[in-house]
């Protein structure tokens, strides 16, 4: 007969340890592939762009780029015609992206976005036809982001 520090006892607790570490193993690989972190400096922008933000029917004004250093990026629609709009971002990368939206000099409007991936909306209301500006900023630089205006329906 076989005493419990020997035997069969002993042999299914080892494999039992061996199975529970193999298990253990793949969780983590499988969860390290799943979040992979986006590499900002070599993303494909326009590639990350169609998937997170694909552009939509009415859109006026739209961007997409990196913010590597913090500085804002400006981008101008000349006649963008009176109404109401809804500016769409997104960003990744970690941290947070802001958008202020503006007409001659006027604010029209400021938003956020987390940069984890998720879509932010936000209202504008142009109140007469002209040029409109979007200033994108951040200070966890580095990130990529992408946005559009487009008539709010």
């Amino acid at each position: 007969m076989f005493s419990r520090s020997t035997g069969p006892w002993r042999l299914s607790a080892l494999r039992r340890v061996v199975g529970m570490a193999a298990l253990g193993a793949c969780l983590v690989v499988a969860a390290s592939a799943c979040s992979s972190a986006v590499s900002i400096e070599n993303a494909d922008v326009p590639a990350w762009k169609a998937t997170a933000l694909p552009t939509v029917g009415g859109t006026v004004l739209e961007d997409a780029g990196r913010i590597l250093n913090r500085q804002p990026l400006v981008k101008d629609a000349a006649d963008v015609p009176a109404g109401v709009y809804t500016l769409t971002m997104t960003c990744d990368g970690g941290g947070k992206a802001f958008f202020t939206v503006s007409t001659g000099g006027t604010k029209l409007a400021e938003a956020g976005a987390a940069c984890n991936g998720s879509r932010e909306r936000a209202k504008v209301t142009v109140p007469a036809t002209g040029p409109v500006q979007i200033s994108t900023s951040s200070v966890d630089a580095p990130l990529i982001y992408a946005y559009y205006l487009a008539a709010a329906g």
